[in-house]
């Protein structure tokens, strides 16, 4: 399965002021392009902490939540817990790719397992100084640049493939 991180950021590489910040801050067209790409996949990946974030579970496609809790019984949502392998390999029967929403515990899981193979990252006009990071530990990966779009005047998405290590 093809794993596709999406995620917006700031000019400082911020992505959030603290867990519970709504992205409220980026631009309609990145919300539009994350609209759009991840209803055509058909599923979205985020830790439980980011889907707090949400009034709702995002319409039109599977909400997978990755969480320690026991939970169920939400139209929309699988409540995931465990290996994050095991969780793929289930999803796998299903789709072909998934967009991993974030956030930043549970981007550098799946980095670390080297399971991230493209990176779609919005950088907004905006600086917070502080904050939640896209990844929370240190890693030395090369990045190859497939795409670049200008999303509006001031906002651009950079693509890129993770070239992992091979050693």
């Amino acid at each position: 399965m093809k794993i596709i991180l999406m995620m917006a950021i700031t000019l400082d590489g911020i992505i959030g002021k603290h867990k519970s910040h709504f992205a409220d801050w980026t631009s309609r067209e990145d919300k539009q392009l994350f609209m759009d790409i991840s209803k055509e996949v058909g599923v979205v990946l985020m830790g439980k902490n980011t889907f707090d974030t949400f009034s709702k579970p995002l319409p039109d496609r599977l909400n997978v939540v990755f969480t320690e809790e026991d939970k169920a019984g939400m139209e929309g949502v699988m409540w995931v817990k465990g290996d994050i392998k095991e969780v793929i390999k289930r999803l796998e029967e299903k789709y072909d790719t998934a967009i991993l929403g974030g956030g930043s515990y549970l981007n550098s899981l799946f980095l670390k397992e080297k399971l991230i193979n493209e990176m779609m990252i919005t950088i907004e006009p905006k600086l917070f100084g502080s904050g939640l990071t896209l990844f929370t530990d240190e890693y030395d990966i090369d990045l190859e640049l497939i795409d670049i779009k200008k999303l509006n005047n001031n906002t651009i998405n950079l693509h890129y493939k993770v070239k992992y290590d091979t050693i």
